[in-house]
């Protein structure tokens, strides 16, 4: 008898008020870097019922024009009309931006960390980007419903939303999708004539034009449960529904709690905060270790002291799945990886206006090219250390097919 469980993860959109926050914040970090490389960025935003403010640390030798940037992030996103309770033109902006403590610059200007912390990455096999498969599902559904409402497919939907992808595992593999749900923004169109719940043809629609599209169908079977809207109706949302703060979806930003997350929030932090790069840093060595055929999971942590460059301490998990020793994975990273702030900085060119695009649907698991700590460069290095071929496959316990999409090819095939 197989060994049963579900994992559940959940996405939100673009428009949801957090996600609102960690763009805007994100958006300043890029303004200030696209002027000046080296300024230093810990930016939040909190937005509520017409009102966006924008406060924290920057110090830089640019100017970011706060009430315009923060406008042009909210219309992008899609709060263009007060039937979303939200508009661009008509919400209050304030700032309140200071410039960052001197007793915390002395030890990052020498190439120091920017804080003490503990940082988390994480890979495994169960899809083609090595990444937890409920947590890409879940984004997966969210970016859908983004790009039905922008290009009309879906004319009442509103920016707001989420999803949660409940995956069946046996044997440790993803089998089915147990369990989906929807939750988007809409107007009014769509209810039926009690005004409490949107109509059977509204929930059927979103089905077929947002869930169907990016679920592969292999995952689903006459089991699967599906809730939209389950509270009946979503009229109000974004801002007008709730606040938003930068950095309180830090679950969504990694491995949708299938990994421990270390550290604090990434979105307007500039990289000489580890909480950002280090964790950026852990996920690159993590998916190359795996990339590499040495594991077929693995987490890894780095810790960091505040104005000490090297990291404190060096943690690999493989969870079982290879037959290295994790101290001898320890002793290769260490040589094919540059794990100071200053060397992680360099290496993954992090002192580019790149950010914004990270602060919605994940920070990891992405194919954009500026999201290079996504790479797999790192395989060759990493099997030289280890005194393996380049081509022997994998040494420790994976199914043997040597590809690091051969669990979601399986799946495919069932």
């Amino acid at each position: 008898m197989a060994n049963r469980y579900v994992f559940t993860s959940e996405s939100v959109t673009e428009g949801h008020p957090d996600k609102v926050c960690d763009q805007i914040s994100d958006a300043v970090l890029d303004d200030v870097l696209a002027q000046d490389p080296t300024g230093r960025v810990a930016c939040e935003t909190f937005v509520t019922v017409g009102l966006v403010i924008v406060g924290g640390e920057i110090t830089t030798k640019g100017y970011v024009e706060v009430a315009d940037l923060v406008r042009d992030v909210i219309k992008e996103i899609g709060y263009t009309d007060a039937k979303y309770g939200f508009n661009y033109q008509s919400c209050a902006i304030l700032n309140a931006i200071g410039r960052q403590s001197p007793d915390i610059a002395q030890g990052v200007n020498v190439g120091g960390a920017g804080d003490q912390g503990l940082m988390i990455g994480f890979a495994c096999r169960e899809t083609p980007e090595l990444m937890p498969l409920p947590i890409m599902q879940a984004h997966a559904i969210t970016r859908r419903l983004a790009e039905v409402r922008k290009k009309g497919i879906l004319k009442y939907l509103g920016p707001d939303g989420k999803s949660q992808v409940t995956v069946e595992y046996r044997d440790g593999k993803p089998f089915r999708v147990d369990t989906i749900v929807v939750s988007s923004q809409h107007t009014e169109d769509i209810l039926d004539r009690t005004g409490k719940k949107i109509t059977k043809a509204a929930v059927d629609e979103i089905i077929d034009k947002v869930v169907l599209p990016v679920i592969p169908a292999k995952m689903l079977d006459k089991n699967t449960k599906y809730y939209v809207n389950p509270t009946g109706k979503f009229v109000i949302g974004g801002p007008q529904s709730d606040t938003g703060v930068t950095g309180r979806k830090i679950i969504v930003d990694t491995y949708g709690g299938m990994a421990a997350h270390g550290g604090g929030a990434f979105s307007g932090k500039d990289p000489t905060k580890v909480d950002r790069s280090a964790c950026y840093m852990a996920r690159y060595i993590a998916k190359n270790i795996v990339a590499a055929d040495l594991a077929d999971r693995c987490t890894v942590q780095l810790a960091y002291a505040i104005g000490v460059a090297e990291p404190v301490s060096i943690m690999i998990d493989t969870a079982g799945t290879s037959d290295i020793d994790e101290e001898s994975l320890v002793k290769a990273v260490r040589k094919a990886f540059p794990l100071t702030p200053q060397g992680i900085i360099d290496h993954l060119k992090l002192r580019r206006p790149i950010f914004r695009s990270t602060a919605a649907y994940g920070h990891f698991g992405r194919t954009e090219d500026t999201f290079t700590w996504e790479k797999t460069d790192k395989t060759a290095p990493l099997r030289k250390e280890l005194g393996l071929s380049a081509g022997s496959g994998n040494p420790g316990r994976s199914n043997g097919k040597g590809s690091p999409s051969s669990e979601l090819e399986l799946l495919s095939r069932r």
